[in-house]
């Protein structure tokens, strides 16, 4: 139809799109605690040309689970603390995903290699080319020389 706008498509998570007294009232907070969490660290806005402070959805979410752990009464280096620990536990959640891809590779590789000795080679007895079973845990074996 003439006249009628396409429909509105809702910003990344992480695209700066509101500025502080927006983000101030999505999140809870008064404009000047943003300014001292960024004074801190514990935020960091994007900035315009002009140097105007731009909050991304992401950020808001960020501000409301800082109101969060201060309103139930941990300091400011206690929330920091947190923050910290939150990112390296991200950070190893991803890493594990990436090392569990690489072991689904290597035995897709290995699985690969001894399907090509032909039907007399004796039966694999490797722990690696087995299926783990998720209750049991997985033990790497070395020789000692």
């Amino acid at each position: 139809m003439a006249g009628q706008r396409p429909p509105y498509e809702q910003p990344s998570p992480d695209a700066a799109v509101f500025v502080i007294s927006v983000a101030a009232e999505l999140s809870g907070l008064h404009p000047q605690t943003l300014r001292t969490y960024e004074r801190l660290g514990l935020i960091q806005p994007n900035r315009t040309g002009g140097g105007g402070r731009r909050y991304s959805f992401r950020d808001i979410e960020l501000l409301r689970e800082i109101a969060e752990l201060t309103s139930s009464g941990i300091g400011i280096e206690g929330v920091r603390r947190i923050m910290d620990l939150e990112h390296r536990v991200s950070a190893l959640v991803r890493r594990n995903q990436e090392l569990v891809a690489e072991l689904e590779a290597t035995r897709d590789a290995l699985r690969s290699a001894l399907g090509s000795r032909g039907a007399d080679a004796p039966p694999n007895k490797l722990p690696v080319l087995r299926r783990p079973d998720p209750d049991q845990s997985v033990v790497v074996w070395r020789r000692s020389r």
